[in-house]
């Protein structure tokens, strides 16, 4: 089945600059396969398969709603050092299913299990046995309806025979698409960098559009590497740069039941070994994961429901990054503030108030405030070359920037988030029709 192209290529976002995509290619350890399991009633990629023929070490990151998905449980119950599948359906959140949510899971990893050790006896010189244990799953959709088990296993036997041990950007375009659901565009990134002398990859994709303020945190997020890193260590490299990637976006100040960012290590690349995070040979590798995840983030938000505008929310000059967190949060959550900006109205007084509900202790007489170039408040007042019509032509462009300066401190923190526009109420509104 070829790529499905049909909300690829009816995308009506401004944002064409994030259209660009990287050119992700081979990355040792890592196969995939897409299909059709007829889960959506249009013909589409809904259900993607990740296989790692030798284990993969990995780390996740989970939503911190009280209510959480079946799958979420799953892979939360699961202490399987090495990772040999991640399976990811699109159209079903599985949650809010009870015990046949859960206990299609197992039946699903059984038979994924079952299929992946036939493959290994096929190809492995020494086959490795699979077990259920050794599958997590990323699920994603409508909450709350019976989890399509039959449809999916019809299709596990097929998954496995479509594998190839090379993968190209057709073949990490299709994954992209196979697991979107109001999503627009695919959300793809890659860098490269080097432990030691040795030259790493770092590949993701991620899928999200609507219900978006993860807090880990419909988001999920997959990052792979060819690196031989310990889960330990995986795991503290993704919660530190998940605070200013993942966790600093917002679309709508939705925490999904669902959302996941995992990342897998397929230790193929040899290089020195790794033992701590805070071993100097990890720098260059933890700012390209950071990019990797900081890029795949903003697509997310580009791509927001009914999205037009793609803003930047900058708060510095606070006393604590908490306190920048908040009022850029508030500032970002605000739909006073969102429809201001769908609107292409320059009313600064939104962020006036919503920089007052935040809740932190300002000195007034420090705060300034600036759209882009343009300052509008400065030292507490308004500034005297501030002029409307140039706000206003400001507000236009299809990419804005708001920064705001308390003054009383040296921390910053930036989020992104997009407009409030009437196609959001519509997709919303429509969402299961």
């Amino acid at each position: 089945m070829g790529i499905n192209l049909t909300n690829f290529l009816s995308s009506k976002s401004k944002n064409k600059r994030m259209m660009e995509f990287q050119d992700l290619d081979h990355i040792n350890g890592v196969s995939i396969s897409t299909v059709c399991a007829n889960l959506y009633e249009n013909t589409r990629d809904d259900l993607v398969m990740f296989y790692f023929r030798d284990g993969a070490n990995h780390a996740s990151v989970y939503t911190q709603s009280k209510i959480i998905s079946e799958n979420i449980k799953w892979n939360l119950d699961n202490k399987a050092k090495k990772i040999f599948s991640l399976l990811v359906n699109a159209r079903n959140a599985n949650c809010f299913t009870g015990r046949q949510g859960y206990k299609s899971l197992e039946k699903i990893a059984e038979m994924i299990a079952e299929k992946l050790t036939e493959k290994q006896k096929v190809d492995e010189d020494i086959p490795k046995k699979i077990k259920p244990k050794d599958v997590i799953f990323g699920c994603t959709g409508t909450i709350g309806e019976t989890f399509p088990e039959e449809k999916i296993k019809n299709k596990i036997s097929e998954l496995v025979s479509k594998f190839k041990y090379t993968q190209n950007k057709y073949i990490w375009m299709k994954a992209a698409l196979g697991i979107m659901t109001t999503d627009t565009q695919p959300k793809m990134a890659m860098e490269e960098c080097e432990i030691g002398s040795s030259p790493i990859k770092i590949f993701g994709i991620a899928k999200g559009s609507g219900m978006i303020q993860p807090n880990m945190a419909t988001t999920l997020g997959y990052i792979f590497t060819d690196a031989e890193i310990p889960n330990d260590i995986l795991k503290k490299l993704l919660k530190k740069n998940i605070t200013t990637t993942f966790n600093a976006i917002t679309c709508d100040g939705d925490t999904s039941t669902n959302d996941m960012v995992t990342i897998f290590s397929t230790g193929k690349s040899k290089h020195p070994k790794i033992n701590s995070i805070n071993d100097i040979k990890l720098k260059d590798f933890d700012i390209s994961l950071n990019r990797v995840l900081l890029n795949l983030a903003k697509r997310v938000v580009a791509d927001g429901e009914g999205a037009s505008k793609f803003i930047e929310i900058v708060v510095k000059g606070c006393r604590s990054e908490n306190d920048a967190k908040k009022i850029a949060f508030s500032i970002a959550n605000s739909n006073l503030v969102k429809t201001a900006i769908a609107g292409e109205d320059p009313n600064w007084g939104r962020i006036i108030m919503a920089i007052g509900k935040a809740g932190i202790t300002i000195n007034l007489e420090k705060l300034s405030i600036k759209f882009g170039n343009i300052i509008i408040v400065q030292s507490g007042k308004i500034s005297p070359n501030y002029n409307e019509q140039d706000a206003s032509e400001y507000m236009k462009n299809d990419t804005i920037e708001i920064l705001v300066d308390i003054s009383s401190g040296s921390k910053s923190f930036t989020v992104c988030t997009m407009d409030l526009t009437k196609k959001y109420v519509d997709i919303n509104a429509d969402y299961r029709s």
